[in-house]
């Protein structure tokens, strides 16, 4: 008989609509921690806070959000995942709408950081979720659908806030983000379903040991090629949060954008080419890892790679233009990137071990990210936000060329393995 959390997992129609759930989760993982950068100009002028205070602010969510994530990790692997993804779901639309009633720089501080502690809790517990509905041959495409969600909420999230705090003020923003959460959760609480740990690799009366937390980080960060991974991680988020953060204060300032257009520009062109690039880099992964070892980090090769000249162009260039052109390309091959940060990670690591992994990545990913911020404030002030941006395709070429040595060393393994005999995941 099958058991409460597993009934109905093996359904198709389940595992991918389990996808469709999470996504509007994600979708407001992103729209809320995305909508205060949009509200930067008018959070500076009425608190009188400095670009590096600033950063401080978008740092200080990263910073919260890496402490907990080996934690948040080491949780999944032992605790319902649909108890932390709604859990955490309601507490960060909670402290979100509590934001709006911050009238002190070290009150924001408070609100970004208990936000960072909720949201860290979603990405290891949905990615091990959607790991135990899709195996090998979907893993990409699903994860690759659930990440469009961060586009989508990035868009929301920069677009609605300049809006609405163009004409209503900006804690208006935290306010309609936050009760739009809170319902979510609600409605999820009674379609959301828990899986079987393991099912889609396992057959349904096996389940995957649970090892102590001291062997499972010995395991995984013993793994060459997971620290590997996760540096690359680091490289890639570093930039990524360069343009989440100051990208809309960058089109205000340079281009001398409206506060509700440099908003909307700075996510729509970017963010919409991302959704594209993330489902083309879901199914060439998919595609790549049936005929070869190393086929996902090959995919995320090209999009670091091919990625470059653009990041570099949309600092650069004064011709808005070709800073859309700029913003489009390095979106699209970023999302061939972000496609497959997770499901690479886990054709490397052991089943019983993917929440822990996912949430070290996650915690070591945006560490790197996390001082993005105030690095940026702190280089503006001497090169200007222009030279800032387009020096970060340096790092994009550095860990594209790293990320190809990968894809090369793991289908080296593919190869001498199938000759011995041995089956290893793609």
């Amino acid at each position: 008989m099958a058991t409460r959390a597993g009934r109905g997992s093996g359904n198709p129609r389940t595992k991918w609509f389990t996808i469709g759930l999470l996504w509007f989760v994600f979708l407001f993982n992103y729209a809320d921690r995305q909508a205060i950068f949009s509200l930067f100009p008018l959070i500076k002028t009425e608190m009188m806070l400095t670009d590096v205070q600033l950063g401080v602010l978008g740092s200080c969510f990263m910073w919260m959000y890496a402490l907990c994530g080996p934690f948040t990790g080491w949780m999944t692997d032992r605790v319902s995942r649909k108890t932390l993804i709604l859990g955490a779901l309601v507490f960060w639309s909670v402290v979100t709408g509590a934001t709006a009633f911050a009238h002190t720089y070290h009150q924001m501080i408070w609100c970004r950081a208990l936000g960072g502690l909720g949201e860290a809790f979603y990405f290891p517990a949905a990615m091990a979720m959607i790991s135990d509905y899709h195996g090998p041959k979907t893993r990409s495409r699903a994860m690759s659908l659930h990440q469009t969600a961060v586009y989508a909420g990035s868009i929301a999230g920069g677009s609605i806030s300049a809006v609405v705090g163009q004409h209503g003020g900006w804690r208006a923003s935290f306010l309609l983000f936050g009760g739009c959460g809170v319902v979510l959760g609600l409605v999820l609480s009674f379609l959301l379903r828990e899986p079987l740990r393991g099912q889609s690799e396992l057959r349904a009366d096996q389940h995957a040991k649970k090892k102590k937390t001291s062997t499972a980080l010995k395991e995984i960060l013993g793994n060459r090629i997971v620290l590997v991974l996760i540096g690359i991680f680091m490289g890639a988020n570093f930039v990524a949060v360069v343009f989440l953060t100051w990208l809309p204060t960058f089109l205000y300032q340079k281009f001398h954008m409206s506060l509700s257009m440099a908003g909307l520009n700075a996510s729509l062109y970017l963010q919409a080419a991302s959704l594209l690039g993330v489902i083309c880099g879901g199914m060439l992964a998919d595609r790549f890892s049936k005929k070869r070892g190393g086929g996902r980090q090959l995919a995320q090769a090209i999009g670091l790679l091919l990625g470059a000249p653009f990041l570099f162009l949309t600092g650069w260039t004064l011709s808005v233009p070709v800073l859309v052109m700029a913003m489009i390309g390095f979106g699209y091959f970023k999302g061939l990137y972000d496609a497959n940060i997770i499901a690479g990670l886990y054709d490397v690591v052991a089943i019983e071990n993917r929440g822990t992994a996912a949430g070290i990545a996650n915690s070591l990913g945006w560490l790197g990210g996390g001082m993005a911020p105030v690095i940026i404030a702190l280089g503006s002030a001497r090169f200007g936000m222009g030279a800032c941006i387009s020096a970060t395709a340096g790092i994009y070429l550095v860990i594209g060329v790293v990320m190809l040595l990968t894809a090369r060393h793991l289908q080296g393994m593919r190869r001498r393995q199938n000759i011995e005999g041995v089956v290893v995941p793609a």
